[in-house]
C-alpha cells in the first residue's frame, strides 16, 4: 500500500479536503490519512511514500523529520532542503536572470545585528550605507521587507526618505529589502501545482486578507494572461517547488512578480472560495496519487533531492527579455 501522509498545522478545510479527495479516488493501493509522527530514529524509513508538508516552516522538528523522511525514500511536497535553503531576495535575482519582470529590489544589512554579532564582526560591511545611492536607485514610493518573510509580516510602505527610516528602525535583526512600488492596476495571486498547472485568480492585497480574492473579477486581455500563466512556470520550474503562489502587480500592461516563494500558500475554503478551493484539492491530489505511484530508488533518487547542484534546474536557461503586453480589444474572462 502506498501512503500519502498531509503534514499540516492550525488550517482546516484545506488538509480534511485532500485526504477526503484522494481517498474517494479510490486509486488501488493509494492511501492518504494525517500524517502520524512521534520520536524520529535517524536513517528509518517515515512509513510515507509521500508527505504534503504545510507547517515544517513553523516548526523546526517537522522540518529535520522531513529531511530524514527524503533521505530514506519519501518524496516530500515541498523538497524541504531547498525550502530550507531559499529567500526571497534569491529569488529575485533568479527571476531577473530567468527574464521574468521584477521590481527594483536592493538588499539592506540588519538595522540591529543579531545577538550573536557585535561591531567586530561586521569589519567587512560599509558604514554608514550610500542612502543615496539606494534611494536614487530604489525611488520612491517603496517597499520595506524582510528578505525571508511572509504573511505580509514586518512589511512597510513608505513613501519618503523620512518614513524609510522610521520603518527601518522597527525592523529589529531581521534583513530587510527595499523594493520599487509597483503602481499596479491589476494584480494576480496564481496556484502552481506540479510545475505544469497554473489556476490565475484575481486578488487585491489592498483588502483585509478574506476580502482580497476577487470572486467576479472584471475580464482581462488574454495575452496578458498567457504571460502570467508562462512566468508563473518558469518561475516554479527554476525553483523546482511542486506547490506555490505567485503574484503578479500589472503596471502599464507587464506582470511584475512580486511574491514566489509560497510553498505553503493559502489554501482555506472560506478565503480562496469555492471555485479555486476545489482546484487546488483536485491538483494537489491529482499531483500526491502520481508522485505515489511514480519509481522512486531509495538509494539513487534521494540523492537528487539533496544534492545542490540539482536545484535550481532552470537557472541556467536563457530567457527572453519580456516586452511590455499590449492590450487587444478581445478580452477573456478570468477564471
Amino acid at each position: 500500500m502506498k501512503k500519502i501522509g498531509v503534514l499540516f498545522g492550525m488550517e482546516n478545510t484545506f488538509p480534511s479536503a485532500l485526504v477526503d479527495r484522494i481517498n474517494s479516488m479510490e486509486i488501488d493501493g493509494v492511501r492518504a490519512e494525517f500524517a502520524h509522527v512521534g520520536g524520529v530514529q535517524m536513517a528509518v524509513p517515515s512509513g510515507y511514500d509521500v508527505i504534503i508538508d504545510r507547517i515544517s516552516h513553523e516548526m523546526p522538528f517537522y522540518r529535520a523529520w522531513l529531511k530524514n523522511a527524503v533521505l530514506t525514500g519519501t518524496q516530500v511536497i515541498n523538497n524541504p532542503f531547498w525550502w530550507s535553503a531559499d529567500d526571497k531576495f534569491f529569488n529575485y535575482a533568479l527571476a531577473s536572470k530567468l527574464g521574468v519582470a521584477v521590481p527594483r529590489t536592493i538588499l539592506l544589512p540588519h538595522k540591529n545585528f543579531p545577538s550573536q554579532i557585535n561591531a567586530r564582526s561586521v569589519r567587512n560591511l560599509e558604514y554608514p550605507l550610500d542612502w543615496d545611492g539606494i534611494f536614487d536607485h530604489i525611488g520612491f514610493p517603496a517597499f520595506l521587507k524582510p528578505h525571508d518573510g511572509g504573511g505580509w509580516r514586518d512589511v512597510f510602505h513608505v513613501h519618503n526618505r523620512d518614513e524609510f527610516f522610521v520603518a527601518y528602525d522597527q525592523t529589529r535583526d531581521l534583513c530587510m529589502t527595499l523594493q520599487a512600488a509597483v503602481n499596479f492596476q491589476e494584480y494576480f495571486r496564481c496556484f502552481v501545482v506540479g510545475q505544469s498547472e497554473v489556476r490565475i485568480m484575481a486578488y487585491d492585497p489592498h483588502q483585509p486578507f478574506e476580502h482580497r480574492y476577487i470572486q467576479e473579477p472584471p475580464s482581462s486581455d488574454p495575452q496578458l494572461l498567457q504571460r502570467v500563466e508562462q512566468d508563473a512556470l518558469t518561475l516554479c520550474r527554476a525553483l523546482g517547488y511542486d506547490l506555490n503562489t505567485v503574484e503578479f502587480a500589472v503596471e502599464d500592461g507587464i506582470p511584475y512578480a512580486i511574491d514566489f516563494m509560497n510553498p505553503v500558500p493559502d489554501a482555506d475554503l472560506y478565503s480562496v472560495g469555492e471555485a479555486s478551493f476545489h482546484w487546488i484539492v483536485d491538483a494537489m491530489a491529482r499531483l500526491a496519487i502520481k508522485k505515489a505511484q511514480s519509481p522512486w530508488s531509495v538509494e539513487i533518487a534521494p540523492q537528487s533531492q539533496m544534492h545542490w547542484s540539482t536545484f535550481l534546474s532552470g537557472s541556467n536557461a536563457k530567457a527572453p527579455k519580456p516586452k511590455a503586453v499590449r492590450r487587444p480589444a478581445a478580452k477573456k474572462v478570468l477564471t
